[in-house]
C-alpha cells in the first residue's frame, strides 16, 4: 500500500486483529499477507462503516480485500447481506472451515451419515457459514428460525439480482431443507425437520392477510387461534387458507366490508359464485375446485360464523349468512378397489422393484389397510409380539384412535430388513426417514405410482388398496365387524359401505341361479330344482371339510393362518420323542413357507425333545 495514504478511523485495529489472527495460526505476517486488511483500513476504516458503502462500491474492492471481508465476515466483525452474498459469492464456507473446524466436521460427517453426497455436504455447510454470517454468530449457534430468515432473504436477494437461477439447481437456498435435518441429527438445532421449509409460502400469506381490512383479519386470525388449540394442524392450515382466500376476496370485491359484522348474505353469494369458478392451483385434479373441496371451504366458513355467535363476539354476524342448501351435494361413489389379478401384477413389481421403500410401503398399504398418513408415522417400535405372531401398531390417525393389526410374516422380514438400513444416531423415533427427514405422503404417491406404471395396471392410489383389502376381505367370508377394528372404523355405517360392493348373500344365491340357468341354456331341457353346479358342489365340500365347532373357517387355501399351531404354542402342550418326525416335518414346512413365528414353535419343541434325550 502506498505510504502516502493514510488509514481512516478503525483501519490500525483491524490491521493488528488480523495480524495476531495470522501469526495464530502459525504463519508470519509478512506485507503480503497484511496487504488485504491495510487496503481495507484505508479504503474502509472500521467494519462498522462496511454498510456506509453502495453494494456497486462493496462489490468493486480488489479481489484480495474481498477476502478480506470474508475473514471480517467470518470472525463476525461484520455483517454479511443478502444482496453482497448474492451478487459477490464470498467463499464463507472454506473461510470458516479454518475457524470452526470441529462444526465443519460434525455438520459434514452428519451429512454423510444421513445419506447426502460429499458435494451436497459441502453446500450444506457454506449455506450454513452464510446463515452464520448474515447474523454475525458462530456456525453452531444458528438456529431454524434463523436459517429460515437468511434463506428467505437470500431468495428475495436472488429474485433482485440473479432471478434465473431461483429456480435452478445452482440456488443458494437449495441445501437448506436438508441442512436443517442435518442440524438437528447433529445436536445443533432441537426442531423437527420438516418436509417443506416453515419459510416457503410464509411471505405470501402474510402479504395476503396484509390486504385484508384490519378489523376482519384481526377477527379471523383471533378465531383461528383458539381453533388451533384444539384442531389438528392439517385442520387449523386448511380453515387459515380458507378465511385467508375469503378475506382477500372481500378486499378486492367488496372493500365496503372491513369486518365481520358488516357482512350480509349478498356478499356471502358473491363469493359462492366467484369460488364456483376459481381456476384450481392443480389443473390435474380438474379446471375449477370439486365439489367435495366447495363443501370443505363453506363448512368452515359458517362454523367460523356461528362461534362468533355462540362466544358473544364483538364483532360477529348480525343475522345468518349460510344455509345448508349453500353447501353443495357430494357424490358418494362407492370405494374404488383393483381386482386380483390386477393386486397379484402389483405385489410382484413391488417386490421386483429396486427401491426398497417401495417394496415395503406397497406390502404394508396392501396387507394392512393402513392409510397412508398413518404409514409414514409409524415408529421404530411399532412391530410387537402378542404370542407367537406379531402385531403392528398403528399411531393415532384421522379418527383420533390407534389399533393392532396382525403382521404377515413376509411384512416383519421387510420391516426387520428396513430398520436394518436405518443410520445410527437418528433423533427420531419415526420408522421411516430419509436423508434425516420424515418420509412425506408424496414418497408414497411416488412409490406407488412408480410400481403401478411397472405393473401395467394404470393409476393405482395408496387408499385404493385399503379398498381392495376390505372387499378381498369381505369376499372371502370375514365379518364386518372385524374389517372394521382392521380399519380402525369407529362406527359400522363406515364399514358397511363394503358390504354395498360384496353383499355375499347376493351373490351366492346368483351364481347359484347362474349355474342352471347356464345349464339350461347349453343343454336345452329343464333341470331339477335340487341340481347343484359343479362350482357350488366344490364350494359346498370346502365348506364342508373346513367347518369348525361354532362356524367354519373361511381362508382361502393358499393363504397362511398364523393359528396352525396354536396347540404347540399352549404351554400345557406335551410331547415326546416318538413324535420327533412329525415335528421336523412341520418345521421343515414352515421354514418353506417362510412362517418364522411358526417355524420357532417347532423348533422350540425339537430342542426340548434333545434336551430330555440327553
Amino acid at each position: 500500500m502506498p505510504a502516502a495514504l493514510a488509514m481512516r478511523p478503525g483501519g490500525r485495529r483491524v490491521v493488528e486483529e488480523y495480524r495476531a489472527w495470522i501469526e495464530s495460526a502459525g504463519l508470519s505476517a509478512t506485507a503480503g499477507r497484511l496487504w488485504p486488511a491495510k487496503a481495507f483500513g484505508a479504503r474502509v476504516g472500521d467494519p462498522g462503516d462496511w454498510a456506509a458503502l453502495s453494494l456497486d462500491e462493496q462489490c468493486a474492492l480488489h479481489r484480495r480485500v474481498r477476502s478480506f471481508v470474508g475473514w471480517l465476515m467470518v470472525t463476525g466483525r461484520l455483517a454479511a447481506t443478502a444482496d453482497y452474498v448474492v451478487l459477490e459469492q464470498p467463499q464463507l464456507g472454506r473461510i470458516a472451515v479454518a475457524h470452526h473446524p470441529g462444526v465443519h466436521a460434525l455438520v459434514t460427517s452428519t451429512s454423510a451419515g444421513l445419506g447426502y453426497s460429499q458435494r451436497v455436504g459441502e453446500d450444506q455447510w457454506s449455506l450454513l457459514a452464510r446463515t452464520a454470517a448474515m447474523f454475525r454468530v458462530s456456525p453452531d449457534q444458528v438456529r431454524g428460525d434463523d436459517l429460515d430468515v437468511a434463506c428467505r432473504d437470500l431468495r428475495d436477494a436472488e429474485a433482485r439480482h440473479r432471478p434465473g437461477r431461483l429456480e435452478a439447481k445452482d440456488s443458494i437456498t437449495k441445501p437448506a431443507h436438508g441442512l436443517r435435518a442435518v442440524l438437528f441429527h447433529a445436536g445443533l438445532i432441537d426442531e423437527t425437520p420438516q418436509r417443506q421449509p416453515a419459510w416457503t409460502g410464509r411471505a405470501q400469506a402474510e402479504a395476503e392477510w396484509a390486504s385484508i381490512p384490519e378489523p376482519l383479519a384481526a377477527t379471523m386470525r383471533t378465531y383461528l387461534a383458539q381453533c388451533a388449540l384444539t384442531q389438528r394442524p392439517k385442520t387449523a392450515t386448511r380453515n387459515e387458507a380458507a378465511l385467508r382466500e375469503l378475506g382477500v376476496f372481500l378486499a378486492g370485491h367488496a372493500p365496503e366490508v372491513t369486518c365481520v359484522a358488516e357482512l350480509r348474505r349478498q356478499h356471502l353469494e358473491a363469493y359462492k359464485s366467484w369460488l364456483a369458478q376459481r381456476p384450481a392451483k392443480r389443473p390435474s385434479k380438474g379446471p375449477t375446485l370439486a365439489r367435495a373441496s366447495l363443501k370443505n371451504r363453506l363448512v368452515g366458513i359458517g362454523l367460523f360464523f356461528e362461534r362468533l355467535i355462540e362466544w358473544g363476539c364483538d364483532d360477529a354476524p348480525t343475522s345468518r349468512l349460510l344455509y345448508a342448501g349453500d353447501l353443495p351435494i357430494v357424490d358418494k361413489p362407492l370405494p374404488r378397489f383393483i381386482d386380483d389379478a390386477a393386486s397379484a401384477k402389483l405385489i410382484h413389481a413391488a417386490r421386483a422393484d429396486e427401491d426398497p421403500f417401495a417394496r415395503l410401503a406397497i406390502e404394508l398399504l396392501a396387507r394392512t389397510g393402513i392409510r397412508k398418513s398413518e404409514l409414514v408415522r409409524l415408529t421404530i417400535d411399532a412391530v410387537v409380539q402378542i404370542g407367537s405372531a406379531y402385531w403392528l401398531r398403528i399411531p393415532v390417525g384421522k379418527l383420533h384412535t390407534d389399533r393392532y393389526v396382525p403382521l404377515h410374516p413376509q411384512l416383519k422380514v421387510l420391516l426387520d430388513d428396513w430398520l436394518g438400513r436405518r443410520p445410527e444416531g437418528l433423533r427420531s423415533d419415526l420408522m421411516f426417514i430419509e436423508r434425516g427427514r420424515p418420509v412425506s405422503t408424496n414418497r408414497v404417491d411416488d412409490a406407488l405410482a412408480k410400481v403401478a406404471a411397472a405393473a401395467g395396471i394404470g393409476h393405482v392410489a395408496p387408499h385404493q388398496l385399503r379398498h381392495t383389502l376390505a372387499t378381498q376381505a369381505i369376499n372371502r367370508g370375514m365379518s364386518l365387524e372385524a374389517i372394521a377394528a382392521l380399519l380402525g372404523h369407529k362406527t359400522m355405517t363406515m364399514t358397511m359401505v363394503y358390504a354395498r360392493i360384496a353383499d355375499r348373500t347376493v351373490a351366492d344365491e346368483y351364481f347359484a341361479v347362474s349355474e342352471k340357468v347356464d345349464a339350461l341354456y347349453d343343454q336345452a331341457r329343464a333341470l331339477p330344482a335340487d341340481s347343484e353346479g359343479s362350482e357350488m358342489s366344490k364350494l359346498r365340500r370346502e365348506m364342508h371339510r373346513r367347518m369348525l365347532g361354532n362356524g367354519y373357517c373361511a381362508r382361502p387355501v393358499d393363504m397362511d393362518c398364523h393359528f396352525e399351531s396354536i396347540c404347540e404354542s399352549c404351554s400345557f402342550f406335551v410331547t415326546t420323542i416318538e413324535f420327533k418326525p412329525t415335528l421336523q416335518r412341520q418345521q421343515d414346512d414352515a421354514r418353506a413357507k417362510g412362517q418364522v413365528g411358526r417355524q420357532q414353535i417347532f423348533e422350540g419343541l425339537l430342542d426340548r425333545l434333545e434336551g430330555d434325550a440327553s
